[in-house]
């Protein structure tokens, strides 16, 4: 057993990370900047939710110490903009790699794995793929202090996820689909396989100091995801591609919502295709999209049923 600090562990990858980590006999310890909303992750036996800023270098320092392992999940969207990137975009994505590195070095913790983006390059049009870009630059310099593994997955696709279930959402209250970058190319990798890379790396010693691109088993266009999104939810829409123009307009428009649902800088992301053609990793075989996503997605899920059962028995 092993104590493992997983930061960003609250989020959707990150809950089914630490249950995997709980269900392979390790402690862990999980840094949430507002404890309630690691709710789910409270009644897992070995995990400690603790509430605290891995931004500042005193905070961090006390959650590293005593343990055997980091696994830094955080990650953003969104940012101001700035060159080569935004300011949120380097405090995540490159400053706080760096705190974290800086952090297990003074602990004596050499094992870190940490989890990019599928198309992080320098050179890359968005400032968040520069950016992840940049935060794997922070742990290629630290490699005689740490044992860093970088995972580089496509669009993580489950049960909680903020993509398909977004789109089976929009499709239940819009007639139609206006549609930026239809033609984009994903190949969604399911979350269970995710974390159970995150697991295996931390005791897999070859894994030491490599980089493994996720991608599910077949590549999909956008338009295709969205397409499969409204008919297995039963809410099947006309998608319609929009062109360049109008889409960089549709974009615009949406970074002043109070919920940003898209950004020109999300745009000229998916202008790099995520996708890869490497065999996954550890001998596991990726799960599919149509094995499981209908399930969630017509509301028959576990969880779906659950309640569906209690309503049923009056309770």
């Amino acid at each position: 057993m092993s104590q493992i600090l997983v930061i960003g562990g609250s989020g959707f990858v990150g809950s089914h990370v630490v249950a995997r980590l709980v269900q392979a006999g390790h402690t862990v310890r999980v840094a949430t900047r507002r404890r309630e909303r690691a709710r789910q992750l409270f009644l897992l036996p070995t995990v400690d939710v603790l509430q605290a800023d891995v931004h500042d270098d005193r905070a961090l320092d006390q959650l590293v110490a005593g343990c055997d392992a980091v696994v830094n999940l955080a990650g953003i969207l969104h940012s101001r903009p700035g060159d080569p990137y935004g300011a949120d975009f380097a405090r995540v994505h490159v400053e706080l790699p760096r705190r974290i590195t800086d952090a297990c070095h003074k602990a004596g913790i050499r094992r870190l794995v940490h989890v990019s983006a599928l198309g992080a390059k320098s050179d890359a049009p968005s400032e968040y793929l520069r950016s992840k870009a940049a935060g794997e630059e922070v742990l290629i310099a630290a490699r005689t202090r740490i044992d860093a593994t970088v995972l580089r997955p496509s669009v993580v696709f489950g049960p909680e996820d903020n993509f398909l279930n977004l789109f089976s959402r929009l499709q239940c209250v819009l007639p139609v689909m206006l549609l930026a970058c239809p033609e984009a190319k994903f190949q969604p990798v399911h979350v269970t396989d995710v974390a159970e890379c995150v697991a295996r790396c931390l005791v897999e010693r070859d894994s030491i100091h490599r980089s493994y691109d996720l991608c599910g088993p077949k590549v999909y266009t956008l338009a295709e995801l969205v397409r499969f999104a409204g008919a297995a939810s039963g809410h099947r829409r006309q998608v319609i591609g929009l062109p360049d123009s109008l889409a960089y307009l549709q974009a615009w428009f949406m970074e002043w919502l109070p919920v940003k649902l898209l950004s020109r800088d999300n745009l000229r992301s998916m202008q790099v295709p995520s996708t890869c053609d490497c065999e996954f990793p550890f001998g596991i075989h990726p799960v599919s999209l149509e094995s499981t996503a209908p399930a969630w997605l017509a509301g028959k899920g576990p969880r779906t049923q659950y309640h569906e059962y209690r309503g049923r028995a009056g309770r």
